[in-house]
């Protein structure tokens, strides 16, 4: 995917989480061990977002491009996040899923 269409996504995706009710805090968090999308609260959650987009009809659908290998490296970038935090808060890790026909939310993804 070219970076124009990463980053529309994104805000695409950005505007959905919104219209759901969470409230964005942060865009494309990055450090030493990788880049976490976006980053947002849901209620007194907060939430790691990954975003991936395909065209409709790809040979890998936007989940199942979610490897163990991006799995780690959203881990520990979410772990450098929270170091912020005195005491974390609760959180968990979620991935919006897009192609022409929509977006599928999947919360709570397991690492």
């Amino acid at each position: 995917m070219s970076r124009r269409r990463g980053a529309a996504a994104e805000a695409e995706a950005a505007r959905y989480l919104e219209r759901q009710g969470l409230r964005l805090l942060a865009r494309n968090f990055s450090c030493r061990w990788g880049e976490i999308d976006l980053i947002a609260e849901d209620g007194d959650t907060l939430v790691f977002v990954e975003v991936r987009w395909r065209r409709a009809g790809a040979l890998v659908d936007a989940a199942a491009s979610i490897d163990g290998r991006k799995r780690q490296k959203l881990w520990r970038t979410a772990q450098v996040y929270l170091s912020r935090y005195p005491v974390p808060p609760p959180c968990r890790v979620d991935a919006l899923c897009g192609d022409e026909q929509g977006w599928q939310w999947l919360q709570n993804i397991e690492l």
